[in-house]
């Protein structure tokens, strides 16, 4: 029952949002077939390895009995090839949303890593002299506000149940670490964000209560790309893609 204005039936919608439980899980692409080792970015035509489908395929096997009801992906080739299983197997079209996508970068199309002499190079050096913002590519702030903005509307799409979201390393890493209180600025090698990683968001409502993180592909994870490995020339020069 309600007044003349609706409070009653107000503040009870309003409990039962506050009490919806509802799971995102973003997802890392797979491994993508760089044989060039270019830092590819936003750059089209770049497409999962045989590795990469394989991860794709272990992904959607792990999510296989969860509570699916939306799944959306970055533009990019490689980021739609890693969520198409994950659709087909719970029987869902698939979404694609311009915020999911990778970073913007000035070194996009340049091979750019360790023992490639790029750091050497009097060219590079002014798009490097601000880690903070960063000065090479798109402001982490700018990502924060874009990627809490997706994980939103994935979770509106699916309240009451989980949505797969699939997306690149930087800006999931750097969501993470805003929700979870840390400086965006950080080291690139200590990214908790393998290949074909989860990212998993619990909201309460509208709002974010846990953060969790898996590798159900870790076993098909190049060692070099571990999380905390230490880097190796000429291996990693499309890092954090």
């Amino acid at each position: 029952m309600s007044d003349e204005n609706g409070t009653s039936d107000e503040n009870a919608k309003s409990r039962e949002t506050d009490n919806d439980i509802t799971v995102v899980h973003v997802v890392r692409h797979g491994e993508v077939a760089n044989p060039d080792g270019i830092l590819y970015g936003r750059l089209p035509g770049y497409h999962l390895s045989e590795l990469g489908r394989r991860m794709a395929d272990r992904v959607a096997e792990h999510l296989s009995d969860r509570d699916v009801t939306h799944v959306v992906a970055s533009p990019l080739e490689r980021a739609r090839e890693t969520a198409e299983p994950i659709a087909k197997a719970h029987g869902l079209d698939l979404a694609t949303d311009e915020r999911l996508i990778e970073a913007e970068n000035i070194f996009q199309g340049k091979t750019f890593g360790v023992g490639d002499g790029a750091l050497r190079q009097p060219g590079n050096w002014k798009h490097l002299v601000n880690p903070f913002r960063p000065s090479w590519g798109e402001p982490y702030v700018d990502q924060v506000v874009r990627m809490m903005s997706a994980l939103s509307t994935a979770k509106d799409r699916a309240r009451g149940h989980e949505a797969v979201v699939v997306s690149h390393q930087l800006p999931i890493w750097i969501v993470r670490s805003y929700v979870e209180r840390r400086r965006l600025w950080h080291d690139p090698r200590k990214r908790q964000c393998t290949l074909a990683s989860l990212t998993t968001f619990t909201f309460r409502g509208d709002r974010i209560v846990s953060v969790g993180y898996t590798e159900p592909a870790r076993d098909l994870v190049p060692a070099h790309l571990l999380a905390g490995a230490k880097p190796v020339k000429g291996k990693d020069k499309a890092f954090g893609a």
